[in-house]
Protein backbone atom coordinates (compact mmCIF):
# COMPACT_ATOMS: atom_id res chain seq x y z
CA UNK A 1 0.00 0.00 0.00
CA UNK A 2 1.35 3.19 -0.96
CA UNK A 3 -0.66 5.01 1.67
CA UNK A 4 -1.61 3.38 5.16
CA UNK A 5 -4.81 4.35 6.18
CA UNK A 6 -5.43 5.63 9.67
CA UNK A 7 -8.48 6.99 11.46
CA UNK A 8 -7.68 10.45 13.82
CA UNK A 9 -8.88 11.35 17.04
CA UNK A 10 -11.06 14.22 16.41
CA UNK A 11 -10.42 15.76 19.69
CA UNK A 12 -6.79 15.96 19.53
CA UNK A 13 -7.06 17.61 16.02
CA UNK A 14 -5.85 21.13 15.99
CA UNK A 15 -6.08 22.42 12.28
CA UNK A 16 -4.67 25.30 10.42
CA UNK A 17 -6.47 25.70 6.48
CA UNK A 18 -3.81 28.39 4.94
CA UNK A 19 -6.37 29.92 1.95
CA UNK A 20 -10.12 31.57 2.14
CA UNK A 21 -11.59 30.84 -1.14
CA UNK A 22 -14.16 28.15 -2.27
CA UNK A 23 -11.72 24.96 -1.85
CA UNK A 24 -10.54 26.03 1.33
CA UNK A 25 -14.28 26.17 2.35
CA UNK A 26 -14.88 23.10 1.58
CA UNK A 27 -11.65 21.62 3.81
CA UNK A 28 -13.29 23.44 6.58
CA UNK A 29 -16.93 22.07 6.49
CA UNK A 30 -15.24 18.66 6.49
CA UNK A 31 -13.05 19.37 9.48
CA UNK A 32 -16.03 20.57 11.32
CA UNK A 33 -17.71 17.11 11.20
CA UNK A 34 -14.86 16.18 13.86
CA UNK A 35 -13.36 19.83 15.30
CA UNK A 36 -14.13 23.05 15.37
CA UNK A 37 -10.12 23.14 16.42
CA UNK A 38 -9.92 25.22 13.43
CA UNK A 39 -7.58 28.12 12.67
CA UNK A 40 -7.95 30.61 8.93
CA UNK A 41 -4.55 32.06 7.66
CA UNK A 42 -5.96 34.53 4.96
CA UNK A 43 -6.53 38.05 4.10
CA UNK A 44 -9.59 37.72 3.03
CA UNK A 45 -11.76 34.80 2.65
CA UNK A 46 -15.08 34.13 0.78
CA UNK A 47 -18.46 34.59 1.88
CA UNK A 48 -18.86 30.97 2.63
CA UNK A 49 -15.82 30.77 4.55
CA UNK A 50 -16.92 33.60 6.74
CA UNK A 51 -20.19 32.40 7.38
CA UNK A 52 -18.45 28.71 8.38
CA UNK A 53 -16.02 30.81 10.93
CA UNK A 54 -18.84 33.24 12.50
CA UNK A 55 -20.95 29.95 12.83
CA UNK A 56 -18.34 27.69 14.71
CA UNK A 57 -16.30 30.70 16.22
CA UNK A 58 -13.30 29.38 14.51
CA UNK A 59 -9.67 31.59 14.47
CA UNK A 60 -9.17 33.93 11.59
CA UNK A 61 -5.26 35.23 11.27
CA UNK A 62 -6.66 38.38 8.82
CA UNK A 63 -3.28 37.93 7.02
CA UNK A 64 -2.25 35.86 4.27
CA UNK A 65 0.45 33.13 5.18
CA UNK A 66 3.28 33.78 7.26
CA UNK A 67 6.05 31.15 8.52
CA UNK A 68 6.29 30.39 12.02
CA UNK A 69 3.09 29.97 13.14
CA UNK A 70 2.26 26.32 12.86
CA UNK A 71 3.18 25.62 16.48
CA UNK A 72 1.01 24.06 18.36
CA UNK A 73 -0.82 22.71 14.96
CA UNK A 74 -1.18 19.05 14.14
CA UNK A 75 -2.79 19.18 10.53
CA UNK A 76 -2.33 22.10 7.99
CA UNK A 77 -4.01 22.01 5.05
CA UNK A 78 -2.92 24.35 2.01
CA UNK A 79 -5.87 25.85 -0.23
CA UNK A 80 -4.42 29.03 -2.30
CA UNK A 81 -3.70 29.28 -5.19
CA UNK A 82 -0.33 30.17 -5.26
CA UNK A 83 1.66 27.29 -6.08
CA UNK A 84 4.79 29.28 -3.97
CA UNK A 85 2.97 29.52 -0.57
CA UNK A 86 1.47 26.01 -0.64
CA UNK A 87 5.00 24.85 -1.07
CA UNK A 88 6.39 26.65 1.61
CA UNK A 89 3.26 25.44 3.89
CA UNK A 90 4.67 22.11 3.18
CA UNK A 91 7.70 22.22 3.79
CA UNK A 92 7.45 24.07 7.12
CA UNK A 93 4.62 21.26 8.39
CA UNK A 94 7.24 18.47 6.90
CA UNK A 95 10.01 20.18 9.40
CA UNK A 96 7.79 19.64 12.54
CA UNK A 97 6.37 16.48 11.61
CA UNK A 98 2.38 18.43 11.25
CA UNK A 99 0.32 16.61 9.01
CA UNK A 100 -0.06 18.35 5.25
CA UNK A 101 -2.21 18.42 2.61
CA UNK A 102 -1.55 20.27 -0.26
CA UNK A 103 -5.26 20.33 -2.26
CA UNK A 104 -4.61 18.59 -5.85
CA UNK A 105 -0.31 18.44 -5.43
CA UNK A 106 -0.61 14.44 -3.93
CA UNK A 107 3.31 15.28 -4.25
CA UNK A 108 3.03 17.80 -1.83
CA UNK A 109 1.19 16.05 0.74
CA UNK A 110 2.28 13.64 3.84
CA UNK A 111 -1.65 12.54 4.14
CA UNK A 112 -4.93 12.54 1.55
CA UNK A 113 -7.84 12.85 2.23
CA UNK A 114 -10.08 9.34 1.22
CA UNK A 115 -14.07 9.68 -0.19
CA UNK A 116 -15.99 9.22 3.16
CA UNK A 117 -19.05 7.50 3.50
CA UNK A 118 -20.76 8.73 6.98
CA UNK A 119 -22.80 6.38 9.14
CA UNK A 120 -21.91 8.46 12.35
CA UNK A 121 -20.64 6.50 14.15
CA UNK A 122 -19.33 4.53 11.36
CA UNK A 123 -17.57 6.01 8.80
CA UNK A 124 -16.34 4.23 5.75
CA UNK A 125 -13.16 5.53 3.76
CA UNK A 126 -12.48 4.96 0.30
CA UNK A 127 -9.59 5.74 -1.54
CA UNK A 128 -7.35 4.88 -5.01
CA UNK A 129 -4.06 6.31 -3.47
CA UNK A 130 -4.90 9.57 -5.81
CA UNK A 131 -5.06 7.54 -9.03
CA UNK A 132 -8.76 6.98 -9.61
CA UNK A 133 -11.19 9.45 -8.11
CA UNK A 134 -14.02 9.30 -10.35
CA UNK A 135 -13.34 5.16 -9.92
CA UNK A 136 -13.73 5.96 -5.88
CA UNK A 137 -16.60 7.97 -6.74
CA UNK A 138 -18.58 4.93 -8.74
CA UNK A 139 -17.35 2.84 -6.08
CA UNK A 140 -18.80 5.13 -2.75
CA UNK A 141 -22.33 5.46 -5.27
CA UNK A 142 -22.49 1.83 -5.11
CA UNK A 143 -21.96 1.41 -1.37
CA UNK A 144 -24.30 4.12 -0.31
CA UNK A 145 -26.98 2.71 -2.47
CA UNK A 146 -26.61 -0.89 -0.13
CA UNK A 147 -26.18 0.69 3.17
CA UNK A 148 -28.82 1.80 5.07
CA UNK A 149 -28.87 5.01 6.95
CA UNK A 150 -29.84 3.36 10.02
CA UNK A 151 -26.56 1.52 9.86
CA UNK A 152 -25.38 3.93 12.76
CA UNK A 153 -28.04 3.07 15.17
CA UNK A 154 -26.82 -0.60 15.17
CA UNK A 155 -22.91 0.83 16.31
CA UNK A 156 -24.68 2.67 18.54
CA UNK A 157 -26.50 0.03 20.52
CA UNK A 158 -23.98 -2.37 20.17
CA UNK A 159 -21.55 0.28 22.01
CA UNK A 160 -24.16 0.64 24.45
CA UNK A 161 -24.46 -3.15 25.52
CA UNK A 162 -20.99 -3.93 24.83
CA UNK A 163 -19.59 -4.07 28.71
CA UNK A 164 -23.67 -6.02 29.46
CA UNK A 165 -22.90 -8.75 26.80
CA UNK A 166 -18.98 -9.04 27.93
CA UNK A 167 -20.27 -9.65 31.40
CA UNK A 168 -22.66 -12.49 30.46
CA UNK A 169 -20.85 -13.82 27.49
CA UNK A 170 -17.31 -15.15 28.12
CA UNK A 171 -15.50 -16.11 25.39
CA UNK A 172 -14.20 -14.05 22.40
CA UNK A 173 -16.08 -16.85 19.64
CA UNK A 174 -19.03 -16.72 22.26
CA UNK A 175 -19.52 -13.10 21.68
CA UNK A 176 -18.63 -12.77 18.56
CA UNK A 177 -21.76 -15.69 17.31
CA UNK A 178 -24.15 -13.16 19.74
CA UNK A 179 -23.26 -10.25 18.25
CA UNK A 180 -23.55 -11.86 14.72
CA UNK A 181 -27.16 -13.26 15.13
CA UNK A 182 -28.42 -9.85 17.07
CA UNK A 183 -27.47 -7.46 14.14
CA UNK A 184 -28.47 -9.93 11.49
CA UNK A 185 -31.69 -11.37 13.38
CA UNK A 186 -34.82 -8.89 14.34
CA UNK A 187 -33.16 -6.98 16.94
CA UNK A 188 -30.84 -5.31 14.25
CA UNK A 189 -33.78 -5.21 11.99
CA UNK A 190 -35.71 -3.27 14.46
CA UNK A 191 -32.83 -1.00 14.76
CA UNK A 192 -32.70 -0.10 11.28
CA UNK A 193 -36.80 -0.04 11.28
CA UNK A 194 -36.35 3.01 14.45
CA UNK A 195 -37.84 0.62 16.97
CA UNK A 196 -35.19 1.31 19.72
CA UNK A 197 -37.02 0.13 23.10
CA UNK A 198 -38.12 -2.79 21.48
CA UNK A 199 -34.69 -3.85 20.20
CA UNK A 200 -33.02 -3.41 23.93
CA UNK A 201 -36.17 -5.11 25.18
CA UNK A 202 -35.24 -8.27 22.92
CA UNK A 203 -31.39 -8.02 23.79
CA UNK A 204 -32.15 -7.56 27.66
CA UNK A 205 -34.38 -10.89 27.11
CA UNK A 206 -32.13 -12.85 24.77
CA UNK A 207 -29.06 -11.86 27.60
CA UNK A 208 -31.30 -13.84 30.31
CA UNK A 209 -31.66 -16.93 28.34
CA UNK A 210 -29.11 -19.84 28.90
CA UNK A 211 -25.93 -19.25 26.59
CA UNK A 212 -24.34 -22.14 24.89
CA UNK A 213 -21.03 -22.84 24.41
CA UNK A 214 -19.87 -22.16 21.15
CA UNK A 215 -19.32 -24.69 18.56
CA UNK A 216 -16.43 -25.61 16.56
CA UNK A 217 -16.20 -26.35 12.67
CA UNK A 218 -13.81 -27.27 10.65
CA UNK A 219 -14.85 -25.45 6.63
CA UNK A 220 -12.65 -27.02 3.85
CA UNK A 221 -12.75 -24.38 1.63
CA UNK A 222 -11.65 -25.66 -2.40
CA UNK A 223 -10.16 -22.17 -3.90
CA UNK A 224 -10.13 -24.19 -7.76
CA UNK A 225 -8.12 -21.63 -9.77
CA UNK A 226 -8.00 -19.14 -7.13
CA UNK A 227 -9.55 -16.16 -8.17
CA UNK A 228 -10.82 -13.94 -5.30
CA UNK A 229 -13.46 -12.42 -7.43
CA UNK A 230 -15.33 -15.43 -7.81
CA UNK A 231 -15.61 -16.29 -3.78
CA UNK A 232 -19.27 -17.51 -3.23
CA UNK A 233 -21.12 -15.54 -1.03
CA UNK A 234 -20.38 -18.71 1.93
CA UNK A 235 -17.04 -18.91 1.03
CA UNK A 236 -16.77 -14.47 2.03
CA UNK A 237 -19.10 -15.26 5.38
CA UNK A 238 -16.71 -18.07 6.04
CA UNK A 239 -13.88 -16.24 5.96
CA UNK A 240 -14.61 -12.79 7.44
CA UNK A 241 -15.79 -15.15 10.81
CA UNK A 242 -13.08 -17.63 10.97
CA UNK A 243 -10.82 -17.96 14.00
CA UNK A 244 -7.92 -19.07 12.26
CA UNK A 245 -7.12 -20.37 8.77
CA UNK A 246 -4.32 -22.82 7.14
CA UNK A 247 -2.98 -22.55 3.79
CA UNK A 248 -0.21 -23.93 1.61
CA UNK A 249 2.06 -22.38 -0.86
CA UNK A 250 -0.25 -23.35 -3.76
CA UNK A 251 -3.52 -20.92 -2.21
CA UNK A 252 -3.69 -17.89 -3.98
CA UNK A 253 -2.14 -15.35 -0.96
CA UNK A 254 -4.39 -12.78 -2.79
CA UNK A 255 -7.50 -14.77 -0.12
CA UNK A 256 -5.75 -14.00 2.88
CA UNK A 257 -6.80 -10.51 2.24
CA UNK A 258 -10.39 -11.74 2.56
CA UNK A 259 -9.55 -13.45 6.22
CA UNK A 260 -10.91 -11.39 9.50
CA UNK A 261 -7.81 -9.14 10.25
CA UNK A 262 -7.90 -11.02 13.53
CA UNK A 263 -7.78 -14.43 12.64
CA UNK A 264 -4.55 -16.48 12.96
CA UNK A 265 -3.15 -17.50 9.88
CA UNK A 266 -1.41 -20.91 9.74
CA UNK A 267 1.30 -21.32 6.87
CA UNK A 268 1.64 -24.52 6.14
CA UNK A 269 5.53 -25.87 4.44
CA UNK A 270 3.64 -29.09 3.67
CA UNK A 271 1.58 -29.34 0.42
CA UNK A 272 -2.05 -30.51 1.20
CA UNK A 273 -1.93 -33.33 -1.77
CA UNK A 274 0.90 -34.60 -0.02
CA UNK A 275 -0.60 -34.04 3.88
CA UNK A 276 -3.48 -31.75 5.64
CA UNK A 277 -2.78 -30.70 9.16
CA UNK A 278 -6.40 -32.15 10.36
CA UNK A 279 -4.48 -32.61 14.20
CA UNK A 280 -3.94 -29.34 14.78
CA UNK A 281 -7.44 -27.28 13.11
CA UNK A 282 -9.07 -30.03 14.88
CA UNK A 283 -7.04 -28.71 18.25
CA UNK A 284 -8.65 -25.59 17.79
CA UNK A 285 -12.41 -26.68 16.42
CA UNK A 286 -12.38 -28.41 20.09
CA UNK A 287 -12.14 -25.46 21.59
CA UNK A 288 -14.88 -23.74 20.16
CA UNK A 289 -13.09 -21.89 17.21
CA UNK A 290 -14.38 -21.58 13.77
CA UNK A 291 -11.72 -23.10 11.50
CA UNK A 292 -11.05 -22.55 8.01
CA UNK A 293 -8.55 -25.02 5.73
CA UNK A 294 -8.20 -23.54 2.11
CA UNK A 295 -7.27 -25.75 -0.64
CA UNK A 296 -6.08 -25.38 -4.21
CA UNK A 297 -8.01 -26.85 -6.53
CA UNK A 298 -10.46 -29.08 -5.84
CA UNK A 299 -9.16 -32.37 -4.58
CA UNK A 300 -10.66 -34.99 -3.02
CA UNK A 301 -10.52 -35.01 0.88
CA UNK A 302 -8.30 -38.06 2.28
CA UNK A 303 -10.18 -39.03 5.09
CA UNK A 304 -9.04 -38.93 8.48
CA UNK A 305 -10.53 -41.32 11.66
CA UNK A 306 -9.38 -39.02 14.62
CA UNK A 307 -11.89 -36.38 12.93
CA UNK A 308 -14.76 -38.39 12.01
CA UNK A 309 -14.45 -39.43 15.41
CA UNK A 310 -13.99 -36.37 16.96
CA UNK A 311 -17.82 -35.19 16.30
CA UNK A 312 -16.79 -31.53 14.94
CA UNK A 313 -18.85 -30.10 12.44
CA UNK A 314 -17.20 -30.24 8.94
CA UNK A 315 -18.17 -28.67 5.30
CA UNK A 316 -17.00 -28.73 2.30
CA UNK A 317 -17.02 -25.34 0.01
CA UNK A 318 -16.14 -25.00 -3.54
CA UNK A 319 -15.11 -21.65 -5.01
CA UNK A 320 -13.33 -19.63 -6.74
CA UNK A 321 -13.09 -20.59 -10.34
Amino acid sequence: MKYFPVFLDGSKINAMVVGGGDVAARKIELLLKTTTQITIMAESVSEGVERLINENQLTWLQHNYKAGLLTKITLVIAATDDTAVNEQVYYEALEFNILANVVDQPALCTYITPAIIDRSPMIIALSSSGSAPILIRMLREQIEKILPQGYGRLADFSFKFRDHVKARIKGIPNRRTFWESVLRGSIGQDLLDGKQQEAEQQLIASLKEKIAPAQGEIIFIQTLEGNPDNLTLNAHRALQFTDAVFYDGNVNIELIEYVRRDAEKYPQSVNSTIMLNYQHALELAQKGQQVIYLLAGNEELPSNEALITSGISTRIITSGS
